[in-house]
């Protein structure tokens, strides 16, 4: 029995969405952390211990591979939903690039508290770390940058006698804990979070109600394609998230 099998009953295993000799697609189940804080630290499952175990050319893969092997990006533990994952060095640099100058399109599914005034969105306001915590606010000015996020809602409605609605959210830069934040200060919490969510909210629905839903970009050019193709991969909100 491996490691991560014999915690089966705390994670649920990744799924593998789209496969070939480049990369993966993953779809990362909520409450399995993506890699360890670094190699002393081993005390429970992560996604990057499972991508080792069955494909074991990602130990070479990455910036930090002892640490981070093959991960190019990541997702809040609580966060549920697809990654990339490159299986060669040269695949690694490419996706890191497209992270970095935001040729990546990313688009998140989130049931926050209430109804947001507008059906579409735009939150710009920059965020930084509160003092003595690992909190993020967009009222910090500890390390502040720039964030930006769109949003737009999909659908509202009841749920014991409270106003939700369920939102496409698209982030046009990758701030840590950045959705969870800025839905947060504009007085609309993500469901279940703990950290961000306030106390009428903390516990609702069990884990994070915040989905990776999809990943679009454009493929590396080959011959006869200059520009390359574009590439989109998607994964389904798991049943409890749907249910809801």
């Amino acid at each position: 029995m491996t490691e991560f099998e014999s915690s089966a009953s705390e994670n649920s295993e990744p799924e593998i969405i789209y496969e070939d000799k480049n990369f993966l697609g993953i779809s990362k189940p909520a409450g399995l952390l993506v890699h360890s804080i670094n190699e002393k630290i081993r005390s429970e499952p992560t996604l990057a211990s499972w991508l080792v175990q069955r494909y074991p050319e990602v130990k070479k893969v990455g910036d930090n591979p002892e640490i981070r092997p093959g991960i190019v990006h990541r997702l809040d533990r609580e966060t549920s939903g697809v990654m990339l994952i490159p299986r060669t060095q040269e695949y690694f640099e490419y996706f890191k690039n497209l992270f970095k100058t935001r040729q990546i399109k990313k688009i998140y599914l989130a049931l926050v508290s209430g109804e947001p005034k507008t059906k579409e969105g735009v939150i710009d306001k920059p965020i930084g770390i509160k003092n003595g915590s690992i909190k993020r606010s967009v009222h910090s000015e500890k390390m502040k940058k720039n964030a930006v996020t769109r949003y737009k809602v999909k659908k509202t409605f009841i749920h014991g006698g409270l106003p939700y609605s369920l939102l496409e959210v698209e982030p046009e830069t990758g701030r840590t804990h950045q959705i969870r934040v800025h839905l947060a200060s504009i007085g609309h919490p993500i469901a279940g979070d703990k950290l961000y969510g306030g106390k009428g909210w903390a516990n609702l629905g069990g884990n994070l109600m915040l989905h990776a839903y999809s990943i679009e970009f454009s493929l590396p050019a080959q011959a006869g394609r200059p520009n390359g193709r574009r590439f989109k991969l998607e994964a389904e909100p798991r049943p409890s998230f749907s249910s809801f």
